[in-house]
């Protein structure tokens, strides 16, 4: 889940409303690999209701640019896809 950079910074909470379709166990499980790689940082604030913040590292940022030119080549071709796939099933 790499895309998920591109909405930090931010709390876990927030986070999973932008991929309201991540459990939220595989979100944790993408949260602690990303900062495992040290991509992202994980806050922890002392408040009352225990509050979690991530945001990107300076290294993590080194792949945003990666991430927009995947993402364009994948807006691209995503006609192109679209038209193979009708191929593909016209033929069976």
């Amino acid at each position: 889940m790499p895309g998920i950079c591109l909405f930090f910074p931010g709390d876990f909470h927030k986070l999973q409303r932008k991929i309201p379709d991540a459990t939220r166990r595989v979100l944790n499980i993408q949260l602690k690999e990303l900062e495992e790689h040290e991509l992202i940082s994980k806050k922890i604030y002392p408040v009352v209701s225990p509050k979690v913040g991530y945001s990107v590292t300076d290294f993590g940022k080194t792949l945003i640019p990666v991430i927009a030119m995947l993402g364009n080549w994948a807006d691209k071709i995503r006609n192109v896809y679209a038209r193979l796939l009708k191929t593909f099933d016209a033929k069976d």
